[in-house]
Order: C-alpha cells, then sequence, then structure tokens
C-alpha cells in the first residue's frame, strides 16, 4: 500500500490547542494557500515551556533577523522536508499542506519541519497452542503491533518520538522504540545490553511505510511534524525475554490486534493498514 500524500489536516484545524489557545477558525476549502483568505487572521502562540530556551528548541526568531537556514541541513539540525522546498515568506517557514489558524511553534521546538520516527514492530497473533490466529471472515491471519497510549492526549499510537538535532532515523528508530514501549530508561546494564542484542537483530531489516507531513495537533503555520515509518516485523523470538512496561513518554504499551475499526493518533492508522497490507494480513 502506498500512503498517499496529504492534501490537506484535519486534526490540527478549528480546535483549540493542546494546553493553549483555540485556533482561529480555518474553512476546509481554504487550508491551501492557493485559496485567497483575506481575512484570515491566526492567533500567535508557542508555549512557555519552547520560549524558556531548552536545548532541543530554536531561539524566537518571530519578527527579528536571524541566521537559521532553511530547506537545508542547518549545522546537526535538518530542516529539509521529505517532500521537499517549502516556502519561507518574511523569513518565516511556511505549513506546506496549508493554514492551521495558528502561527509561531505552539508545542513545537523547530521552525519549519520537526523530525520524528516511528517503529511499527508487529507480530502474527497466536493461540495457546502457538498457532497463527486467522480471522473467521477473511481467513487471513492477525496481525497485532506494539502500541502506547500517550500521555499528552490519551490517544493510542504507535511508540516514537524526535530526531535529535546529529542523531540519524534509524538510531532513533531503535532508541525510541526501547524508550516508549519497553521502559530500556529503567533497566540494569545487563538487562539494557541484552535488549540493544534484541533489538540490533529485529531493527537489521524494515519496511519503510511513510516519509513525510504528519496531521498532528501541535502543527502550526510555521512548525510542523514529519515522520518515517518503518515496520519491523517480529518471528516471536525477540520479546520472549522482555515484558511490555511503559516509559518515557508512553502511559501504558500492549499487544493491539490490527482492525479496519482501530483509532489512532495522527497518521498511525494509515501505517498500520499499510502493514497489513505489506505483510497479507487480515483488515
Amino acid at each position: 500500500m502506498r500512503i498517499s500524500k496529504l492534501t490537506s489536516h484535519t486534526a490540527c484545524l478549528n480546535c483549540s490547542y493542546l494546553r493553549g489557545p483555540m485556533r482561529a477558525t480555518v474553512p476546509v476549502e481554504k487550508v491551501s494557500w492557493d485559496v485567497p483568505f483575506p481575512h484570515y487572521n491566526p492567533v500567535e502562540y508557542t508555549s512557555p515551556i519552547v520560549l524558556s530556551g531548552p536545548l532541543w528548541a530554536d531561539p524566537d526568531i518571530t519578527g527579528q533577523d536571524h541566521s537559521i537556514r532553511f530547506n537545508s541541513v542547518d549545522g546537526k539540525v535538518n530542516r529539509v522536508s521529505h517532500w521537499g522546498e517549502y516556502a519561507v515568506v518574511g523569513g518565516m517557514p511556511r505549513n506546506p499542506v496549508g493554514r492551521t489558524g495558528i502561527t509561531g511553534r505552539g508545542l513545537l521546538g523547530k521552525w519549519g519541519p520537526n523530525h520524528a520516527a516511528d517503529p511499527l514492530v508487529t507480530r502474527w497473533k497466536r493461540n495457546e497452542q502457538g498457532e497463527i490466529v486467522r480471522n473467521s471472515g477473511s481467513g487471513k491471519p492477525v496481525l497485532e503491533f506494539v502500541g502506547i497510549r500517550r500521555k499528552d492526549t490519551g490517544d493510542l499510537a504507535v511508540p516514537g518520538g524526535m530526531v535529535d538535532a546529529g542523531d540519524t532515523v534509524s538510531a532513533t528508530l531503535k532508541k525510541e522504540f526501547g524508550e516508549e514501549a519497553l521502559d530500556s530508561l529503567s533497566m540494569s546494564k545487563e538487562e539494557r545490553e541484552r535488549l540493544s542484542q534484541c533489538l540490533d537483530t529485529l531493527f537489521l531489516q524494515g519496511t519503510t511505510l511513510y516519509k513525510g507531513y504528519v496531521d498532528d495537533p501541535r502543527n502550526t503555520d510555521n512548525a510542523w511534524m514529519e515522520t518515517v515509518a518503518v515496520n519491523f516485523h517480529d518471528n516471536g523470538t525477540a520479546f520472549s525475554a522482555f515484558h511490555l512496561n511503559a516509559g518515557d513518554d508512553a502511559g501504558e504499551v500492549y499487544w493491539i490486534p490490527v482492525s479496519r475499526g482501530i483509532q489512532l493518533y495522527a497518521n498511525h492508522r494509515q501505517f498500520v493498514e499499510a502493514a497489513a497490507e505489506a505483510t497479507g494480513a487480515h483488515w
């Protein structure tokens, strides 16, 4: 399955920003920058947490001259979009999908694209005898994936996180899965080493499902989420020594059976559907 490039967004429209103000109203037909909207009056908002200057955040450049190099690798910060060059208007990057009703960065640290990595770890659902379970209707095998319940929104989601400056997507995929799904942050040195070996095996080969813009509730006109979603299919042995424990940004974590009716955070349902199609699983 090829996940189509987004032509609009809904999670960041006509709603209150997470722990922030109400967004300005944007009719769906006026999301695109190509459609004139002379009365567009977005709310400006950047979270106090971001403005406090943490290491992961850019400086505030609102109304100021700056040296940030958009559409390029700016020192250790990758400001290149997976979708190609984005517009920079008045020195500010512009959301490539369209208007969101809010300017500034909201809860996002970087102006422009904020890069994340989402590891979708799957396995076949098995019965007590170890046999693969098949759906009674389609006859196809049932896929399970490791999902978390996000602490910030309460939504079910694929575990993942931000790609740190100077880090690689592949390293982030492995690190975030260990931190969010397997709670590696609370493991002993010996347990971490064993976990690392298991993840090395599991993450040796993966199938890229998607690269690009994410319909994320944190997006603004000047800052947005992009991700690389990769499917890693477990043959049933990689997790035999480890329990799934929520860690870092995850409230709960468990194996979730894949089905058409599942509701997930942002674009994650599309990632799971693509993995089901790629593995020939029930959907």
